[in-house]
């Protein structure tokens, strides 16, 4: 549903406000593209990864079992961060897609089938009518 003309105008005073309080968050915010803060995301995964294997090292080269451990606690941590990042840049995100959608092949070709069952009866019926 559209804005109306008042509640427009608010809107924009309330952007330009913004702007003038902290430019570089509104610059920060304004960027459309939402791959750019998945692809920061995944630098920082990439860093936390390597701090992660620096204390396991540290751990084992000093032989602090706890430390070892944090720091592959901090490489799992990272790994999952990044990872999530990774498939939501490249739009493997968690929502299905909407009706009306395109759909890729591949689930183009696995939403219309049955289960597995299904599919071998229908695959039986077909050899049998062919005879």
């Amino acid at each position: 549903m559209p804005l109306s003309e008042h509640e427009q105008r608010l809107l924009d005073q309330i952007e330009q406000a913004l702007y003038a309080e902290d430019p570089k968050w509104a610059n920060t915010v304004r960027i459309s593209d939402p791959r750019s803060h998945y692809k920061r995301r995944l630098i920082k995964a990439s860093i936390g990864f390597a701090l992660g294997v620096v204390l396991l090292m540290v751990g084992v080269v000093i032989n602090m079992i706890l430390l070892g451990v944090g720091g592959f606690v901090v490489m799992l941590v990272a790994c999952l961060w990044g990872l999530s990042s990774w498939k939501r840049m490249n739009g493997f995100g968690d929502a299905a897609p909407a009706s009306g959608a395109p759909v890729s092949g591949k689930q183009a070709r696995r939403g219309n089938r049955g289960s597995f069952m299904e599919r071998m009866e229908e695959r039986w019926r077909r050899r049998n009518d062919e005879r």
